[in-house]
């Protein structure tokens, strides 16, 4: 790793981790929807037909179930295929691939085959898309045993954690939030750079409550704990990083410590991955809790069009009011 860093945008991030992981692998191909000529609908992709040619940039029909099922023949053929879902609520399209192939292929084969692939896609909102462009579906995926989840919150960790997902041999769902391809910058380590995944990120440290979330929500939750430091509270946030492997450790190093949590998800309610943050702090330190848990998440409808997503989606308010129920015993 370089001592060297330069202040990227997250959507820079990602597109020089593309650029250096496949002149560092001629293994690994590109494929999705305008990811070639076009460079990808959001810039990720920028560059790399120019440099890699069209035999490792592949602009796919628009078909997402064609996509997740070339990437398991591109893998079992010994490349290293890196796939766009151009926007995460497309998956479903492509759900029997990932959940009935992809996830089941090292179980399926005992092993013969390592399903060594990548699927990239945005989510999240505040950017006012239109349906099925936002919707926060980790949650579902995290209920297909065999994928591994991951959702940076910083241009940093998505250089960091998507050269880990582009070398793990597992399949590997990299999330990534729509509002921080251009709305998050921070400095970038030059060079090789390489975040575990499982590994959570302490962003704040605190000692009266904690918050617990992941992807651009983050950023929120930084926001607040700043806010409520000024006013003598001392909030800390965990970003998890990664949803599987899950980072057990540190929830339960930071709840036992704070002894209140907060936990903030975009995703609808029920059944949520909050649910599981939950359960697995229930499970390890419920005796260290001082109040119950506190829970703030989207509401169970569906993504609402535009004009309604302000009232949807998890904002600082929403975040700080929770902080405050956490606490409201003292």
């Amino acid at each position: 790793m370089s001592d060297k860093s330069s202040e990227l945008s997250m959507l820079e991030a990602i597109n020089e981790t593309l650029h250096s992981e496949m002149a560092r692998d001629e293994r690994i191909v590109i494929l999705g929807e305008d990811v070639g000529r076009n460079g990808g609908v959001f810039r990720a992709t920028e560059g790399l037909i120019e440099k890699f040619g069209e035999n490792r940039v592949v602009d796919t029909p628009i078909s997402e179930a064609a996509i997740a099922g070339s990437s398991v023949g591109l893998a079992m053929a010994g490349l290293v295929p890196v796939a766009e879902i151009q926007f995460l609520g497309f998956s479903y399209q492509a759900m029997h691939q990932i959940a009935g192939q992809i996830a089941r292929l090292r179980y399926r084969t005992q092993s013969r085959f390592e399903p060594q692939i990548t699927i990239r896609a945005p989510f999240g909102g505040g950017v006012r898309t239109p349906e099925l462009h936002s919707d926060s579906l980790e949650a579902q995926f995290a209920n297909i045993p065999g994928l591994k989840i991951a959702l940076p919150a910083s241009a940093s960790d998505a250089k960091g954690l998507l050269t880990s997902a582009i070398r793990d041999p597992d399949p590997v769902l990299f999330l990534e939030p729509l509002r921080g391809y251009r709305g998050i910058r921070d400095m970038v380590p030059d060079g090789e750079h390489i975040v575990p995944l499982g590994k959570a990120n302490l962003v704040k440290e605190g000692t009266d409550v904690v918050i617990i979330s992941w992807s651009y929500q983050v950023e929120l939750c930084r926001r607040v704990a700043d806010s409520f430091e000024k006013e003598g509270v001392s909030v800390a946030v965990l970003d998890l990083r990664t949803l599987v492997p899950l980072d057990t450790e540190a929830i339960n190093e930071i709840v036992t410590k704070c002894g209140r949590a907060v936990v903030v998800q975009e995703a609808p309610e029920t059944g949520g991955f909050a649910s599981e943050i939950i359960a697995t702090i229930n499970d390890e330190c419920f005796w260290s809790l001082e109040s119950p848990v506190v829970r703030i998440s989207g509401f169970d409808v569906p993504y609402p069009v535009g004009m309604l997503e302000t009232f949807y989606v998890p904002d600082e308010e929403r975040i700080r009011a929770a902080v405050l129920k956490s606490i409201e015993k003292d």
